[in-house]
């Protein structure tokens, strides 16, 4: 480990309710100063290049010593007099007034699947309707209704068939599937809070935990069996066949009586707005920049759905694109959101184990914490759209730090192909939950898509003075290759055509 470990988040409430509120914050200020302490830690492997590993285990370790500030930050903060939320309660009355339901009740219902009634669905609506009025109607944006099932070149394309997939292990018994990951973090939760788990332990428990996203299908395995995971279901534990399997989370269809044509009900709404980016150029008479927008369904074969409404297989997403000169970060209105005070948790913040700020948004782009003008006005504007919805957002000033953040990925956690990426979350009874993605993909899907389809997504600029530039491009001379290459040809050919100028 690198240097002391903190109480884990568990032991952090325990001893928080034997303690006054100004031990409550000392000791707040001691786990912050740890994090800040893992930090620096963190910083030095990665100036070093140490291997990765060691990297790997000390930002598992960072994670862990957050959750302990998160935690305690969270007992700390204000309540209004005599709340207590209780999310059983609320959950069944909304059941009880047909906010909303299972679906398919009277059939015994399937996890994960939700009908609104009357009230809920008109909740929806309103959400949706103003959505629709802050975003689309206000910023011009073109908006689409795009098809739900989705053929499978599309999703190979864009990285979905091979890569959106969980882990899995199964019930030896019943033959009931469990997401490995998440049952090794409930595993080690109880062994965490059992009375005889020694301190030594409790950090080894704590720090596998909090990688437990991170490891491998070999390294699962192992854990799992380590650690002699079960599933508890209604109190009782059952016996997993600690083998995990790669589950893809798309539901798969056949189109067609013939079942050739192979495709899946969406995953997200955004690939079908990067297939019709050429049709949008033209529709917006080639002018760049613009924006373009999805409300609609998306479907997520999620293994163990859990938390009510927050982890389903089927449910609505509003997403926007919006599409730049990539050397023209510059936004026109971004002196609109320029004065708006955001709730901010970088990701230099999160290695230092500091607290959220409320930062001024221009000052915040320039400063260099958020990219550029383009996402940084996107951010400012669903900041604004959480506020008019009803979210407690605060003001900043002392007590009153609200219920949402916008927290930047730190480098582990942010995606290849992201510039940058920002999460707005809200603070639940189930924690901090992501309601929200802001990221700078640069031209990763479109690209993607353009390699796959043979076909240009790319919007052209005229020039004051023609250019003339130099291009190497590969012919291969087929009928020789053919002869010796035989089958091999093709792939061969494919892969000359995919290289770039320098490879060239």
């Amino acid at each position: 480990y690198w240097g002391p470990r903190c109480e884990s988040w568990s032991q952090v409430t325990l001893i928080g309710a034997k303690m006054s509120d100004d031990d409550k914050q000392k000791k707040l200020e001691e786990l912050r100063a740890k994090s800040i302490e893992q930090g620096e830690v963190v910083r030095k492997l990665k100036t070093d290049k140490a291997d990765k590993q060691a990297i790997t285990e000390a930002v598992a370790e960072l994670k862990a010593r957050k959750k302990a500030v998160d935690a305690l930050e969270k007992e700390l903060a204000p309540k209004p007099e005599g709340s207590k939320y209780n999310r059983e309660g609320l959950e069944e009355l909304c059941k009880r007034r047909f906010f909303w339901s299972a679906s398919f009740s009277i059939y015994g219902g399937v996890a994960g699947l939700y009908d609104y009634g009357p009230v809920g669905c008109a909740i929806k609506c309103n959400v949706l309707n103003l959505w629709r009025q802050h975003f689309v109607i206000a910023e011009s944006m073109l908006e689409l209704d795009c098809s739900v099932i989705t053929p499978s070149p599309v999703l190979a394309a864009s990285g979905h068939e091979e890569r959106f997939c969980d882990l899995m292990v199964k019930d030896a018994k019943s033959n009931d599937y469990y997401r490995a990951d998440h049952l090794l973090e409930d595993s080690l939760k109880e062994l965490i809070e059992h009375k005889k788990t020694t301190p030594e332990q409790r950090k080894e428990y704590e720090l596998v935990r909090a990688k437990a996203d991170t490891y491998s299908k070999a390294e699962l395995k192992e854990l799992l069996i380590k650690y002699k995971c079960k599933a508890v279901v209604e109190g009782v534990a059952r016996e997993i066949v600690p083998d995990p399997i790669d589950f893809n989370l798309m539901f798969a269809t056949s189109i067609g009586p013939s079942g050739v044509h192979r495709g899946y009900l969406r995953p997200e709404t955004a690939q079908s707005i990067f297939v019709n980016f050429k049709k949008l150029l033209e529709y917006n008479n080639n002018h760049m920049p613009f924006a373009a927008a999805q409300i609609g369904q998306a479907f997520r074969n999620e293994i163990s759905p859990k938390q009510g409404l927050l982890r389903v297989r089927e449910f609505t997403m509003a997403e926007i694109e919006y599409f730049h000169k990539d050397t023209e970060k510059e936004h026109p209105r971004f002196a609109d959101v320029a004065d708006v005070m955001l709730p901010l948790l970088s990701a230099d913040a999160q290695m230092r184990g500091e607290p959220v700020k409320f930062v001024r948004l221009g000052d915040a782009v320039a400063q260099g914490v958020i990219a550029n003008q383009s996402i940084g006005y996107f951010i400012g504007r669903i900041f604004l759209f959480l506020k008019a919805v009803g979210l407690d957002c605060g003001d900043g000033t002392p007590g009153d730090v609200g219920a949402v953040r916008f927290r930047q990925h730190m480098e582990t956690e942010m995606a290849h192909y992201a510039r940058d990426c920002w999460d707005a979350e809200a603070a639940t009874s189930y924690g901090w939950v992501e309601i929200v993605g802001c990221a700078d993909r640069s031209a990763y899907d479109l690209d993607a898509h353009s390699r796959a389809a043979k076909l240009p997504l790319q919007a052209q600029e005229p020039l004051d003075e023609p250019r003339v530039e130099r291009e190497i491009q590969v012919l291969p001379n087929k009928g020789p290759m053919g002869k010796a290459l035989r089958k091999a040809m093709q792939p061969v050919c494919i892969h000359l055509e995919a290289l770039g100028q320098e490879e060239k």
